[in-house]
């Protein structure tokens, strides 16, 4: 008995859980596969030019997407070449990994995923209930990441902001024009565009001296409504508009010209700008939604909540973005899928309403995506990890 206990503790210590948040439970059956333990059928061939890394003592997916992809963000890339891999959550010493050579776009991944599921079964790995093939499938849309805004504290620190543009030149000087004076309900005209789209040029109020420099990509944000938690009725913090980029193209001492590389909803002057942080949009093997008659056990009085939607809504579905009331502080990352309850008031036990997926995550909030809806979804709807 004791050799077996020692023998069972020396194998629970040789697998390693990825950087993501460790699933509730390992996989149960160990199989000796060559020169090590693993609960997996890793391949013995591989294609052409691939580049192979063995699982070491202390690897994390995440961590060799940071060396070799340059982000560890794009952490499901790597799984997505190694199907045999099961459970993102664990990965063995010993196993082989395909890195890969180019790292594929995130506009790309879906493009990926519909090849791959036009092909047949073979290599695909197992297929979860409901007969749909495992292949990691993106989670949503850049515009969900870059458009949707986030909740963030109450007061935001930005460096630059725009402060005009080409087309507030183009309006007609006062009294050039006989008695057309150019003023009508709000005033006299500033500018002959209000709301800038891709291409437009814009001047900003910084330049060398501020730390601007030719090529930067700055984010433009706007500050929105206060948010407090559904929950509790405190203020949580404050939502912020992302409302797109801007590339700068030239500086000066004290100012700069930049054109707008991306707009959301139109920009406009007076938008703060601070350095923009690209986020690739993350992946995940799709498995059916939880069933209506297996809801959790689990006591959902402290589980992460819906905060808020960008517009404020009411009623909430498939397709929505929203807003978390965790974030990366909680370990909360891109690419984790929880499932939707609501407490059921006569007391009975959580009814399941959907699934939503988080798509980035801040220091106290994350933004997230529902990906299916039996109901409507509402603010203050608990959450669970799936």
């Amino acid at each position: 008995m004791a050799i077996r206990s020692r023998l069972t503790a020396s194998l629970a210590v040789a697998f390693v859980a990825t950087a993501l948040v460790a699933a509730d439970q390992p996989p149960k059956h160990l199989k000796l596969v060559g020169d090590h333990w693993t609960a997996w059928d890793p391949p013995t061939t591989f294609p052409e030019g691939a580049k192979v890394h063995i699982v070491e003592r202390g690897d994390t997916l995440w961590d060799l997407a940071g060396k070799n992809l340059g982000n560890p963000y794009l952490w499901p890339q790597i799984w997505e070449k190694n199907q045999y891999v099961l459970d993102a959550h664990w990965i063995y010493p010993g196993d082989p990994l395909v890195i890969g050579i180019e790292v594929t776009a995130a506009e790309d991944a879906g493009a990926t995923t519909a090849d791959a599921e036009g092909e047949g079964d073979e290599g695909l790995g197992t297929a979860p209930a409901g007969g749909k093939k495992n292949v990691p499938v993106p989670l949503g849309s850049e515009s969900d990441i870059y458009c949707s805004g986030y909740v963030g504290e109450l007061e935001e620190t930005t460096g630059w902001s725009i402060v005009g543009s080409e087309y507030d030149a183009l309006v007609p000087e006062q009294g050039n024009f006989g008695s057309n004076t150019q003023t009508g309900m709000f005033g006299a005209a500033v500018t002959i565009k209000y709301k800038l789209v891709s291409g437009d040029i814009v001047y900003l109020d910084g330049g060398r001296s501020a730390g601007l420099a030719p090529g930067m990509v700055l984010e433009a944000v706007e500050s929105g409504r206060v948010v407090r938690h559904p929950v509790d009725r405190e203020v949580f913090g404050r939502l912020y508009a992302t409302n797109g980029r801007v590339r700068v193209l030239s500086v000066q001492d004290t100012s700069a010209i930049a054109e707008i590389l991306q707009s959301c909803d139109g920009m406009r002057v007076g938008a703060r700008l601070r350095v923009f942080e690209p986020e690739p949009v993350p992946l995940a093997r799709r498995t059916p939604l939880r069933p209506v008659n297996e809801p959790t056990q689990a006591d959902l009085s402290g589980a992460p909540v819906i905060l808020t939607s960008p517009d404020d809504l009411v009623s909430l579905g498939q397709d929505h973005v929203v807003f978390l009331d965790r974030g990366a502080q909680d370990d909360l990352q891109p690419g984790d899928l929880f499932t939707i309850y609501r407490p059921n008031q006569r007391g009975g036990p959580p009814v399941v309403i959907g699934e939503l997926a988080v798509l980035s995550a801040k220091p106290r909030s994350a933004v997230a995506k529902i990906l299916e809806s039996r109901y409507p979804v509402y603010v203050g709807d608990r959450l669970e990890r799936k």
